[in-house]
């Protein structure tokens, strides 16, 4: 298993409006102490709101997350630490002082990175579409695309086949 793959997700509270402090001080801080193989990313994910104020219509940037920011890193005694003594961290989100990483699924879920899904369905087999607006429609894999994440899938609508194409994550194999 390369590095990369060793690292993971962890979530670390700051406090409340230092999040994006805490983003850069880590960020010069590794770069400072060369460790840039150990501490890969650090995120403090935001979402485009739409706000009206005095009747004019105004885009703001909102974090999803106050007071967390996400890194990805390889836990060892020396990213702990380094993470851990940034001014305006708290301290990593875990029970007792041991940080656990977030699921593949939590870190899906959350948007924070494009987590390659395994698909266990071939050409051929019957999917039933688990979301979206053809929620429980049956249909038939007629394409995988697996550098999309996607598959096309043959649906009976109005007594005729239609092809459709769907997220990985959308299709559950009968």
């Amino acid at each position: 298993m390369s590095e990369k793959e060793q690292a993971k997700w962890y979530v670390v509270h700051t406090y409340s409006g230092y999040e994006n402090k805490v983003k850069a001080n880590i960020e010069k801080m590794v770069e400072s102490r060369g460790m840039q193989d150990y501490i890969l990313e650090v995120k403090v994910p935001t979402e485009e709101q739409i706000e009206y104020k005095n009747g004019k219509k105004k885009v703001v940037s909102r974090k999803i997350f106050p007071g967390y920011v996400l890194i990805k890193m390889i836990m060892t005694d020396e990213s702990w630490y380094l993470v851990r003594n940034t001014r305006g961290v708290t301290g990593f989100v875990g029970p007792g002082s041991k940080p656990i990483p977030l699921t593949p699924e939590e870190v899906r879920m959350m948007g924070v990175e494009d987590v390659p899904i395994k698909l266990d369905v071939e050409v051929g087999d019957n999917v039933r579409v688990t979301s979206g607006p053809l929620e429980n429609f049956i249909g038939v894999v007629e394409e995988i695309y697996p550098d999309k994440q996607k598959v096309r899938v043959l649906v009976s609508m109005f007594g005729r086949e239609t092809p459709i194409e769907l997220r990985y994550n959308q299709i559950q194999k009968i």
